[in-house]
């Protein structure tokens, strides 16, 4: 059993520090659903080296979350 097995996180950061910090939540069990914008975080398609137009920096460190795009201006985002 890892120690955090069982803790839901809101991952609300964009670039390298904070999905860096989120992916160790994630390495020690848990559950972080990463929230976007709905054009999708910058450091997506940020830098030079990509995977199917993708930055490997942003998908190693966001590999074991799942996403979703919500716009939090909207009435129905906020809902």
């Amino acid at each position: 059993m890892l120690p955090l097995e069982g803790v839901r996180v809101l991952d609300f950061t964009r670039h390298l520090p904070g999905p860096y910090t989120t992916d160790i939540l994630c390495r020690l069990g848990a559950q972080v659903m990463k929230i976007e914008p709905p054009d999708g975080e910058a450091f997506r398609t940020s830098g030079t080296v990509r995977v199917k137009g993708e930055h490997v920096g942003f998908l190693a460190l966001n590999r074991n979350k799942k996403s979703v795009a919500i716009d939090l201006k909207s009435t129905a985002g906020m809902d």
